[in-house]
């Protein structure tokens, strides 16, 4: 086990504690919820704000829609090599109830995952540079 720190893959989207967070923003006026985060207009076609709010977002939710990833994805994106293949879930967080979309954990394919199922926001390890090793976050389903 490597001794060197744990690093966010891409700096500003998710919390790096045990119980990771997605961090979005929410419009100030309408409160539309956003990620990534925003910060010039609010895209709530009934709203004409540009303040907004940092906020963490619901870490669990349901299963929306599902697919696999049989291709390796383009740069700045890094795929373990050789490239196996991953299932990527549509997921409605709890609070917002806005869909995010997000790779599932590895081990967890698409036979194993159903619409509607239960999932938690976790890091999980994408590679490692000289310096850290690079965390990402990714969707888990929740023990029954």
């Amino acid at each position: 086990m490597s001794d060197k720190p744990l690093a966010p893959a891409i700096e500003g989207w998710h919390t790096m504690g045990d119980q990771p967070h997605l961090i979005g923003t929410r419009c100030t006026a309408c409160g539309t919820y956003f990620f990534p985060k925003q910060s010039h207009y609010c895209k709530n076609p009934d709203c004409d704000s540009t303040d907004f709010e940092e906020v963490e977002l619901s870490r669990t939710g349901t299963v929306w829609s599902y697919t696999n990833a049989c291709y390796e994805p383009p740069a700045p994106f890094v795929a373990p090599q050789p490239f196996e293949p991953y299932a990527i879930a549509a997921v409605q967080l709890e609070a917002e109830q806005m869909v995010v979309l997000g790779q599932v954990v590895t081990g967890v394919d698409t036979e194993q995952l159903s619409v509607g199922m239960p999932v938690e926001l976790v890091l999980e390890t994408l590679h490692e540079t000289d310096d850290d090793i690079k965390v990402t976050w990714k969707w888990k389903p929740v023990a029954a």
